[in-house]
């Protein structure tokens, strides 16, 4: 089999028409097999605000009580993955909605960074790349919500949706983590640097020249080397199939 690549997209893009329209159509030009991890981040929040539950973060993560437990998995396993699914499908694609839960696909512990109490969040700790990878041999394109089943208890936790991405590509020996963005890569020098290893990344966070909004997506992207994706990239829909930035490890 090619080689595969896992695409993560935010919560943030997957709500806006165009740019779905966009995501489907590069997908369904692409030429090797894909797993698609969407996040669903604003169309959470405002579903909590709807039902008047109290949204707030830690570390960057949503803290998620039983009750907003539900309601995300419903927005997020239901309203946002089935639309996506939909337009993959108009587009030509094979796509199969699914959550961390279905087959056990993906289970989790729960996760308390520092200590702090998220409630229901969660962290992978098992992927099934078997049942991944039959699916990939079927042609069908899985697209996961980021939801995974509780190791210990049966629950649904909710995940961060980079690292749903990054274990998956972790789990998938040899598999690429595209990260789909607003940005077209890393610019140094007023260009877009097409290969970073580790320690240029990190040297030239220190002195500056990636900073701002971009630390993060470069910081997610360097999680999914340490986690075992054999590369990762950070590009717009514009560069989906070869643009923007690959990160690899030293002597890759």
């Amino acid at each position: 089999m090619q080689r595969i690549t896992v695409v993560k997209v935010g919560g943030n893009e997957i709500d806006d028409p165009t740019f779905l329209a966009g995501l489907s159509s590069a997908v369904a030009a692409f030429a090797g097999p894909i797993v698609l991890v969407h996040g669903g981040g604003r169309e959470i929040s405002a579903a909590l605000d709807r039902e008047q539950l109290p949204v707030s973060f830690i570390e960057g993560l949503r803290v998620t009580s039983p009750e907003a437990m539900a309601i995300m998995q419903q927005v997020v396993c239901g309203t946002i993955n089935k639309r996506v699914v939909a337009r993959l499908l108009a587009a030509g694609v094979r796509a199969i909605g699914l959550s961390g839960i279905d087959l056990a696909l993906l289970r989790c512990h729960p996760y308390r960074p520092n200590g702090a109490d998220l409630g229901r969040v969660g962290i992978v700790t098992d992927v099934d790349q078997l049942a991944i990878r039959a699916m990939l041999n079927q042609g069908w394109l899985p697209v996961f919500a980021p939801v995974a089943l509780g190791l210990e208890d049966g629950l649904s936790y909710n995940i961060n949706a980079d690292m749903v991405a990054q274990a998956i590509a972790a789990a998938l020996e040899g598999a690429e983590l595209l990260f789909i963005s607003n940005v077209s890569g890393v610019i140094l020098n007023d260009q877009v640097v097409p290969e970073l290893d580790v320690a240029a990344t990190d040297a030239a966070i220190a002195r500056g020249a990636i900073s701002g909004g971009m630390v993060p997506k470069v910081r997610a992207a360097l999680q999914a080397l340490a986690a075992g994706a054999y590369s990762a990239r950070i590009t717009n829909l514009a560069g989906f199939h070869t643009g923007g930035t690959r990160f690899i490890r030293q002597g890759a």
